[in-house]
């Protein structure tokens, strides 16, 4: 068992055409702390399925692309059914680095966080790591934005790179959050709302060819969804509570393992604690 300080670690890689960039992601993840790996695929047109049985990943895919946000409830409820108690999701596009999984994971495990986010904002590595203008521009907008409407001092809301304890994914209502590319942002502001700690850490970023990147106006309804979500979160302060996104009702959770409902199905069966490190 590899684990940090007695806790099961996984990583889970919600992908979509990843194939050219997942045995390097893989490859970075450092295996001797990580007990389980877990990759949902979004209904790829390329090999990420085939690499990823290949590399001994336990594996999913939809039958057909369900959306960003849906990717991520998959990869969540799976790591929960086999026994995570700290997930750190990692994009396999290689944009972010797979090393950091050490410490991020750490600051869970030593109790003082619930949720860690690798910023790309503490010190240099957006811009230096090719993150376009309009991008960083926009990203450091909405982050001024949120912070006044919800009261915090997060360096960056926006980063695809996240570590979460066992009782955030089974706390927060992250069945009525989006399927699409707002749900990063709507599952950050829910862990806000109930209370939970979180923590910081700087992350270096690549932006090249294949490394994937929502286009313009795709950002341009994220960050619309952003500032509806902060509108939600302070009409739930103000007693005006009509969004479900901070509805405490159980059915609203995460249903641990497979969506009999949904075309989930398992592609590959790789056993937890039993990941080998793949050769270049």
């Amino acid at each position: 068992m590899a684990m940090i300080s007695g806790k099961r670690v996984a990583v889970v890689l919600p992908a979509y055409n990843a194939a050219r960039t997942l045995r390097a992601t893989y490859d970075d993840i450092p295996h001797d702390i990580v007990d389980d790996i877990i990759l949902t695929d979004d209904a790829s047109h390329d090999e990420t399925v085939a690499l990823a049985a290949e590399l001994g990943i336990h594996t999913l895919r939809h039958g057909r692309n369900r959306g960003y946000g849906a990717n991520q409830k998959t990869c969540y409820s799976t790591a929960l059914q086999r026994g995570a108690e700290i997930v750190v999701m990692l994009h396999p596009d290689y944009q972010y680095s797979p090393k950091l999984v050490t410490a991020m994971a750490s600051m869970i495990a030593s109790g003082e966080y619930d949720v860690v986010l690798a910023s790309r904002m503490l010190g240099r590595g957006a811009r230096a790591g090719g993150m376009p203008l309009y991008k960083y521009i926009a990203n450091r907008f909405l982050t001024a934005i949120e912070n006044i409407m919800l009261h915090q001092r997060l360096s960056e809301y926006h980063t695809g790179y996240r570590a979460w304890s066992r009782e955030v994914l089974e706390t927060l209502p992250l069945q009525v959050a989006s399927n699409d590319f707002v749900f990063d942002n709507q599952m950050l502001v829910q862990a806000i709302h109930w209370g939970f700690r979180i923590g910081e850490i700087s992350c270096p970023t690549r932006y090249f060819d294949d490394a994937s990147s929502i286009n313009f106006r795709r950002s341009v309804i994220y960050g619309l969804g952003v500032l509806h979500t902060c509108v939600k979160y302070c009409a739930e302060r103000w007693g005006i509570p009509y969004s479900p996104l901070f509805a405490k009702e159980t059915e609203r959770r995460l249903h641990i393992g497979l969506d009999p409902n949904s075309s989930t199905i398992v592609t590959h069966e790789a056993q937890p604690s039993r990941i080998k490190r793949a050769s270049r």
